[in-house]
């Protein structure tokens, strides 16, 4: 019988920054991942601090970039690999009001850290933006298949990771402790994104999953090393190559890419972008997204060694440190955790 502090199921985002809570507080853990959700995998990564659409700050923004950054740069290094990527981010503005709104923001205390005052003029002729562009701050690009493949190469090197589908009826509870196949285990996690539907334990909250298709494309002229952010997004990955997105769909459910989304954002790209380009992929995926666009944090009602970490919804890179902290000090150290991420909410 093998013994552990902790089982996590799922190896995305939230599975990783909480396998790194584990990781410098010494506790022993092995992660079950079937590979069978891809939200994190083909999340275009971009992260800023400011809801781009009407100008307002992401929720706890600062918070949540405090832990993330030193997080990523820890995983760069531990691993010997790049995943972040300091940024530059323009939000095209499309008249005079849009100029005069951004401005209006920037003066509040809550969002004058992150919005430059300087008007940024277009000097891109392959880019139709005729009133200019503001500058976010502290923003970036974290390379999310770069960062799971890697971490899932490390866990498995060093024996935390189990490639097999988690059996949630398999899990028997004893008087201290739980008991799942040949383990023997204190805790377990469940951070399985849009499977948590399959889970037996927490399929009752409310996530309702929104399907999100990404472009990449290969512009040549284009010749930007800077993202956009118009009616869709442009984030260079070097080479010509732009990720291009993204859309939202709560109906369909699949991870199959489809020509509609496509079109759709190749549409709006051209509504910007003059110059030639070529698509060269497209991905799909589920976003585990909630009601109120909280992540779901906490513990089962009747069984108290079983906890879920889900909920990121389309800002994963920036929440998924932020509450794998909360989620790790509420279990070791029975802190509360905030009404607003905790699934007791629901009840």
């Amino acid at each position: 019988m093998k013994k552990v502090d902790y089982i996590i199921v799922g190896c995305g985002l939230a599975s990783i920054a909480f396998c790194e809570q584990l990781r410098v507080n010494n506790k022993s853990f092995v992660v079950f991942d079937n590979n069978s959700q891809k939200s994190s995998r083909v999340a275009a990564g971009l992260y800023n601090p400011v809801i781009l659409k009407r100008f307002s700050e992401v929720w706890k923004a600062k918070e949540q970039l405090e832990l993330a950054l030193p997080l990523y740069d820890k995983i760069e290094k531990d691993l010997n690999i790049q995943i972040n990527y300091k940024l530059r981010l323009l939000r095209r503005f499309t008249s005079i009001r849009e100029q005069n709104k951004w401005f209006n923001a920037s003066d509040k205390p809550s969002l004058e850290a992150f919005l430059s005052t300087r008007l940024v003029k277009n000097t891109n002729s392959e880019i139709d933006a005729p009133f200019g562009f503001g500058e976010v701050l502290y923003a970036g690009r974290l390379d999310t298949e770069t960062l799971i493949t890697s971490y899932k190469k490390f866990l498995n090197l060093n024996g935390y990771l189990q490639e097999i589908t988690f059996q949630h009826d398999k899990v028997h509870f004893k008087t201290d402790s739980m008991q799942y196949e040949n383990w023997k285990v204190s805790n377990i996690v469940f951070a399985e994104g849009f499977g948590i539907n399959q889970n037996s334990y927490f399929s009752h909250l409310p996530l309702i999953g929104s399907k999100g298709e990404i472009l990449t494309i290969k512009a040549p002229d284009l010749k930007i090393d800077y993202a956009i952010k118009s009616s869709v997004f442009v984030i260079p990955l070097g080479d010509d190559l732009y990720n291009v997105g993204s859309t939202y769909d709560n109906e369909d459910k699949s991870n199959v890419p489809t020509a509609i989304a496509k079109e759709e954002l190749i549409s709006k790209l051209k509504t910007f972008i003059k110059c030639n380009f070529e698509v060269v992929n497209h991905i799909a995926g589920i976003r585990p997204t909630v009601k109120d666009r909280r992540p779901l944090v906490g513990r089962h009602a009747k069984f108290q060694n079983l906890y879920v970490l889900n909920g990121l919804g389309t800002r994963g890179v920036m929440i998924a440190p932020y509450v794998a902290v909360k989620l790790f000090q509420f279990i070791e150290n029975n802190l509360d955790l905030d009404t607003e991420i905790d699934i007791n909410r629901f009840n």
